[in-house]
This record gives C-alpha cells, structure tokens and sequence, in this order.
C-alpha cells in the first residue's frame, strides 16, 4: 500500500474529466439544437455543412430577388393597363369622330380635345411609373443600340439579349428573300367594250364599271378610286401597244392579295391567266436564325435575343446584310444562386410615351394630338385608328412579353429554387442539426457516469487511510 500516489484516485480522476467533458459536449447540443458547434466536433461534416450554408443563402436570397422582380413587372404591368385603357378610349373618340354626317364641327374639336388631355396623360404615366425610385415605362430600361441603318431597319424592339459586360453584342440582319407585294399584270392599251370587274383586295371588295375606249391610264385612275375601299393600286408601265396595267397591293406579305374576277364582258388580255395573286413576306436571318417574318416585321427569340424588327420598304425588298450592336441597357434580374448569365435573365422595356408607340409607316401616337398630322379636327379619323390599333397591339405586344417572363421564367424557378432550398436545408440538418431523442439519451448516460465516476473517486480518496491499520496493528 502506498500513501505518496493514489493511483487508482488518479485513474478514477481522469474518467471523472472524460465524463463531465462528455456531458458538457451533450448538454451544450442540447442548448444549441447543433451536433456541430466548432470544427473538433466533427471537422469534415463542418466542411459539408458551410457549402451546404452557402449554398442555402445563395437560394434565399435568388428567391427574394425573384419576388422583388415580380414586383417590378407587377408594377409596370399595372400602368400598362391603364395605358391599354386610354388607348381603346382614343379608339371610340376617333370612331365618333369619323361619324362627319351626325356630328358638327364643334363636336369633333371637343373630340379633338378629349385626344389630347388622354395623349398627355399616356405620357404622364409613361414618365412616372417607377420602382424604388426607378423609372420603368419611359424607355429607361430599354436596350441601347448604335449603328442602326434607318435605311433599312425602320425599327428594332428589344426585349431580351445578353450584352456582355464592358463589351456589345453584334446583331446582323439578312434579307434573303425579298418581301413583295401582290401582284397582277394585264397588257394592252385600250378596251373596246363595257367591262365589269369584281376588284378583291386585303382591305374589300368593290365592284368596277369601266366603260368601252377606256384607255389604259383611264381603267388605272377607275381602279385608284377604289383603292381606300380595296387596298389595291393601279399603275401603267411602257406606253402605245407595249403598255402594261399593273395591280398591286397595297400592304407586303403573304396575307396581301389582288383578285380579279370579270363579272361583265371580257378584260384586257391577262399577261398569262392569272386572276388572284398573294404577296410575299420578307425572308429574314437575323445572327443566321430564321426570324418569323409577316410582311416587312419578325420576330426572333433564340440564342439569348429576344427582339421585334421592322423593316423599311427599301431594305425588305433588297437583299443583303446589314449589322447593328447592343451595347447595354435593360432590365438584368438575378433569380439563380449563383452570380453568373446561366442565373440571370434580362427583359428590355422600351418606352411606352406618344412618340413612341405606332410605326414610321403610319404615324406615332403624337401625331393624332391637335398639331400632329392625323388628328380628328385635320380630317384624318381614318389615319389615326391605324396608329392607335398599332399602338394598342403594341401594348398588348409588351404586356404579354412581361407576363411570360413572370409566368414562365420567374415564377418557375421560384417553384424550383423552393424545392432546392427544402431539400439542401434538409441535407444540412441531417449533418449539422442534433438528434434531440439521442442527446437526450446520451444526456442521461453521461450524467450517471459523472456522479458514479465522483462517488468511486470518494472511495479513492479514502484507500491511502487504510494504511493507519497497518501502523495502528
């Protein structure tokens, strides 16, 4: 027996540590609801547990940004509306307007000044319409371009592209098959004999009388006087026996035709047998994609462009190529968890003011207001509902184009990121999180251990007395 060392007091001392260390670990799993609390607990599935983190932050937060960008289409829409609204009201003031033999003069003036006070307000809410202090609808998300050819290109809308960062993106625009009007051609100079024709154009029919000795020019002007009801012109080529009349559509593309049926007597000897023509609409790559073309406009959503372009009259008919560049601007929303293109998406809006809805063609909305060339005091009811259905579907165009984005493309990965953050959170807790049954359980053992392991060190403690007896013997 020995009194210097008590080693089995020491032995029992140290399980006495071990222990309570074991329920210190325990119970502060318990406070904090964490198997991992600092890396000695458990350094690899620490590793495993921050990817994971940040892979959960990186989802939050791409949800937050795509509810946010909600609320901005969800903003712009709304005006939007509003705009489409005093739109179809411009269309009943023309329509009443256009009634001259009911109303006076002074009833179209105040029709006039109904237009007006509405354009102005189209452009009061084009101007104001912002999120969180940024403008909207104005055109100050539109895409910015350089080195349009108006020669060619009338127009290009963008909606979506990807513009790398300090850097542009070229767009090229190849005619490969000329737009056309409809076409019919008749030879000969005169006609000897009454005719009536059955004239069909894109815009009606009418019924021509052409009365015998009509000259060629003469059946030309009969047939231009029809030409509002019909959409059909009438123009002579070459002179005497080699003159030629031809009839042409008024609009290009494939839904423009000429028909010609004689309901009367016979018509100048037809160059072939030709009564119905159709035109022909613009063939168009754009960046060497087949845009979907009616008449001189397309469309093209691939390979990160989104865009509406509008041809002139001049570059829809000639073949060749010319370039463009995207040099920045739009709408860039970041909805994925990483800051990378594959996460983003970016929508152009351009601006929804007077100036800017309608075509080159027709007119801009501003033009139907008191001082513009089609506005209802001038006459010009019939002039002004083209550009409003132009600008209306224009609207409508833009509207549906957000509302895709929001169906489509936002409010989807939303449903996606929320099923990747419920699974990625579970598979973090599973590492991370502490099993409370467990601790419990393991708790109960370590608290046992602790008070046996410092009764057994009382008796320990108590061994080197007995060496008294041997002494006291």
């Amino acid at each position: 027996m020995r009194i210097n060392t008590n080693v089995a007091a020491i032995a029992t001392a140290n399980r006495l540590f071990n222990n309570q260390a074991d329920l210190n670990v325990h119970i502060e799993r318990l406070s904090t609801g964490l198997r991992i609390n600092r890396g000695a607990d458990d350094p690899a599935g620490l590793i495993a547990s921050e990817v994971l983190r940040s892979q959960i932050q990186g989802i939050s937060q791409a949800l937050e940004n795509s509810q946010r960008a909600v609320n901005v289409i969800s903003v712009a829409e709304a005006s939007l509306n509003e705009i489409s609204s005093l739109i179809l009201d411009l269309r009943g003031l023309i329509t009443h307007a256009a009634n001259e033999g009911a109303i006076s003069q002074a009833e179209i003036e105040a029709d006039q000044l109904q237009v007006d006070s509405i354009l102005e307000a189209i452009d009061r809410i084009a101007n104001t319409t912002s999120f969180a202090g940024r403008r909207l609808i104005d055109g100050s998300l539109s895409y910015t371009v350089s080195g349009l050819h108006t020669s060619a290109i009338a127009r290009a809308m963008l909606f979506g592209a990807r513009v790398p960062e300090d850097g542009a993106t070229r767009v090229t625009v190849s005619v490969v098959q000329s737009a056309q009007t409809a076409q019919l051609a008749y030879a000969g100079s005169s006609i000897d004999h009454n005719v009536t024709l059955e004239l069909k154009g894109t815009l009606g029919t009418e019924i021509v009388a052409i009365s015998s000795g009509s000259s060629v020019e003469q059946i030309a002007a009969t047939i231009n006087a029809s030409t509002l009801v019909t959409g059909v012109s009438a123009t002579v080529s070459g002179t005497g026996s080699g003159a030629a009349l031809l009839l042409n559509s008024v609009e290009f593309g494939e839904d423009a035709f000429v028909s010609v049926q004689p309901l009367e007597g016979d018509f100048i000897v037809a160059a072939g047998a030709r009564t119905q023509d159709n035109g022909r609409d613009a063939g168009v790559l754009i960046n060497g994609q087949a845009a979907s073309f009616n008449a001189l406009t397309g469309l093209l959503r691939a390979n990160g462009l989104d865009m509406e372009i509008e041809l002139t009259v001049a570059g829809a008919t000639t073949l060749g190529s010319t370039d463009f560049y995207i040099t920045g601007g739009g709408a860039m929303f970041q909805i994925g968890p990483e800051v990378h293109p594959g996460g983003q998406i970016s929508i152009g809006i351009p601006s929804v003011g007077t100036a800017h809805l309608g075509d080159v063609q027709n007119g801009f909305l501003n033009t139907i207001g008191g001082a513009g060339r089609n506005s209802l005091v001038g006459g010009h009811a019939a002039q002004a509902g083209e550009v409003v259905t132009k600008a209306l579907n224009q609207v409508a165009v833009l509207r549906g184009r957000l509302g895709s984005l929001q169906r489509n493309q936002i409010e989807t990965n939303m449903d996606s990121q929320r099923v990747a953050l419920e699974n990625v959170m579970a598979s973090e807790s599973a590492i991370r999180d502490a099993d409370i049954a467990t601790e419990v359980a393991n708790l109960t053992r370590a608290q046992i251990l602790v008070k046996s392991t410092s009764t057994v060190l009382g008796i320990a403690n108590q061994l080197p007395a007995n060496a008294l007896s041997l002494l006291q013997g």
